[in-house]
């Protein structure tokens, strides 16, 4: 059996192969005979079915065909390109610190042309002013009991953050209206964010949109997320940043992002509201 680095990896391929077995159970065919439609030995499906052996693409490709169910391999296929990196583990990329988690994401932000972000709890980093992201780290950092290396995160994160000026990027932010009555730093340093905030909103490839706590809804509040062109999903919990890739959960973000996206205010309406955070300020 190969030696995974991470026990997530092989529940990922546990998934996929359980996926596989399933398909096969209900396309009423025993091992064997998905064996000879495959073209390869009985003991290869066993080996996939217990997720001794990962599958290639080719396999999974085969596997679907032989079952009757082709329209389902371009969700495995990137379920099983996925499983290296699925559910990432926050403890273990902030094992060394959370510099090297800001970093980490860096090559994915430089080829990202599209983002769509959806906050319903702190302001985007993107969107993050030094003294925002220093209290926000810093309260990481010591629920989490890692490495205190805040200051060199805050510049990491700074330095990421020029996507959001340069190259021929856009970016689409939908931001719950709560996000902004967090107190997550001290007033001057939230006014300082909010003015920052205001300023971004002018930028001519930002499209800032605010849901109003008023707003009568068809899609309830949930957990933040960020869309990398059409291509990647990373979904945020408190254990985990999780990595979505098949194309069936990028279809579903996608809708989540569009129908959320028509509750939200724009413009003066949404330069409205951040006005009366700033004002809650001195509350």
């Amino acid at each position: 059996m190969p030696q995974h680095s991470s026990p997530n990896v092989q529940r990922a391929r546990e998934a996929l192969a359980a996926r596989l077995r399933e398909m096969r159970l209900d396309a009423g065919i025993s091992g064997r005979e998905l064996a000879v439609r495959c073209g390869w030995h009985e003991s290869k499906s066993s080996r996939i079915e217990n997720a001794r052996t990962p599958p290639s693409d080719a396999d999974i490709r085969a596997w679907c065909a032989a079952c009757g169910a082709s329209e389902q391999a371009d969700d495995l296929v990137a379920a099983n390109r996925q499983s290296a990196e699925a559910s990432v583990q926050w403890r273990r990329l902030q094992g060394t610190g959370l510099r090297r988690l800001q970093e980490s994401g860096a090559p994915l932000y430089d080829r990202t042309k599209l983002f769509r972000v959806y906050c319903s709890d702190v302001i985007p980093g993107f969107l993050q002013t030094p003294g925002y992201a220093t209290a926000l780290l810093s309260s990481i950092a010591a629920f989490r009991e890692t490495k205190n290396d805040v200051s060199e995160a805050v510049a990491a994160r700074m330095d990421r953050n020029r996507v959001i000026r340069e190259g021929n990027r856009r970016f689409l932010i939908v931001l719950e209206e709560s996000v902004l009555r967090y107190r997550v730093a001290d007033a001057e340093t939230m006014a300082v964010q909010y003015g920052h905030l205001l300023a971004v909103m002018a930028l001519p490839r930002v499209a800032v949109g605010i849901i109003p706590f008023a707003a009568e809804r068809t899609v309830w509040p949930v957990a933040t997320f960020t869309m990398f062109d059409e291509k990647r999903v990373h979904a945020d919990t408190l254990d985990a940043a999780q990595t979505l890739v098949q194309p069936s959960q990028v279809k579903l973000y996608t809708r989540a992002f569009d129908r959320l996206s028509e509750h939200a205010v724009r413009g003066q309406a949404a330069r409205e509201i951040i006005a009366r955070a700033i004002t809650a300020l001195d509350a």
